[in-house]
């Protein structure tokens, strides 16, 4: 008898744990759901007309595709003149980023922004609201009276968060930003099913470019793109994000159109991770986080500030690195040489000259295989495009 008794206290504790793992999970996604209403609302700026949507569009990979003046270089702030002065990263897969850390090699690694300064993704969630070019709102008591506008808020976030919840400002802000980071964790931002992924699993077979250029892509003989856009230690691994989440400065120029519009002047310099409050070191000036390869082919313009606007101009202005052409220094976009590095110092010269040139043939097949990192729902919009 004493037997069957423990046996089924065994039992209820294991149903126990089941149905707090069960609420636990429903606790989420009524998280998720009402960050996803967060995420959506143009309520959330303070002119009204504005969402994390706008500059995040999940019709694009969440990012700003509008042109904005800039040929997308650069978002539109909530009153609709106000222009920054870098690109709208994607946030696709941008759950997947390490918080901000030292690693074992010493490096600043992870974080959100491109200099890292948001420790993660519930933290760079607050931002834009206060961000006077941005959604513009003053401090944070005057989002929260916007919140408090809607019913269907303060019901969801005193069910979630306790009945006193707006009775604490930061509480309440901090229970805003958790519920737009949990939405953001869905599998909708980060489905690993592109081509690639379908190829691992032998849903899919590479054609004779895709299957080059991935040779190509994770040859340390070949190419040195690895060296920075692969996080897992071997290639073929699952849930790549292409992405070591470090920082680098690969000495990308100013973008000059962007700053003309935007008035802010090129004697300014973006100083890139050496602009987080937790950095104080002057090697890092310049440096940037990389960004994930995950659906690069649709979330042009590229770099931190816009300055390319094709993908092979990219692989052109690394290859600058590794070849003594004339032909090589120019920027194909617009004729001209290659900008000077917004940052002349600290450039990652022996990562970058550490690949032999390359011809066209091996460019369009790189370019081929990173079109099939671009996610299953978004390959119509490679057909429209090509």
């Amino acid at each position: 008898m004493m037997k069957i008794f423990i046996f089924f206290l065994f039992i209820a504790g294991l149903t126990g744990k089941a149905l707090a793992a069960d609420e636990a999970d429903i606790q989420n996604t009524k998280m998720a759901d009402l960050g996803a209403a967060l995420f959506f609302d143009v309520n959330l700026s303070n002119d009204r007309t504005q969402s994390c949507a706008t500059c995040h569009d999940p019709a694009r990979a969440f990012i700003d595709w509008r042109d904005n003046g800039v040929a997308a270089a650069a978002s539109l702030g909530g009153d609709l003149i106000s222009l920054g002065d870098r690109n709208a990263p994607t946030l696709s897969y941008a759950a997947l980023t390490p918080d901000f850390h030292i690693n074992e090699e010493g490096e600043y690694e992870g974080g959100l922004f491109v200099d890292g300064r948001e420790l993660n993704l519930a933290d760079q969630a607050g931002g834009p609201p206060l961000n006077p070019i941005e959604m513009a709102f003053p401090n944070k008591a005057t989002v929260i009276q916007r919140l408090l506008e809607s019913q269907i808020y303060v019901t969801a976030f005193k069910e979630l968060f306790g009945e006193i919840i707006f009775d604490n400002i930061d509480l309440a802000y901090q229970a805003m930003t958790e519920s737009i980071a949990a939405y953001e964790q869905a599998d909708f931002f980060s489905p690993f099913d592109s081509k690639y992924d379908r190829y691992l699993r032998d849903e899919y077979e590479l054609t004779r470019d895709e299957e080059l250029g991935m040779v190509l892509f994770f040859s340390e003989q070949f190419t040195n793109c690895n060296q920075c856009h692969q996080l897992n230690n071997l290639p073929g691994s699952t849930r790549e994000t292409f992405t070591s989440y470090t920082y680098d400065n690969i000495g990308v120029p100013i973008n000059r159109k962007l700053r003309e519009a935007n008035g802010i002047g090129i004697q300014y310099i973006d100083q890139g991770l050496l602009e987080n409050p937790l950095v104080n070191n002057l090697t890092d000036a310049g440096k940037f986080k990389v960004p994930t390869l995950r659906n690069i082919a649709i979330t042009a313009p590229y770099m931190h500030n816009g300055v390319f606007q094709e993908l092979k101009t990219v692989i052109r202005f690394y290859d600058k690195y590794n070849t003594r052409s004339s032909s090589a220094q120019i920027n194909p976009e617009t004729g001209e040489i290659w900008g000077e590095p917004e940052v002349a110092e600290n450039i990652s010269i022996t990562e970058l000259e550490s690949a032999p040139a390359l011809d066209e043939r091996r460019m369009d097949a790189l370019i081929a295989f990173l079109y099939t990192l671009t996610d299953s729902r978004y390959e119509a919009l490679l057909e429209i495009e090509n």
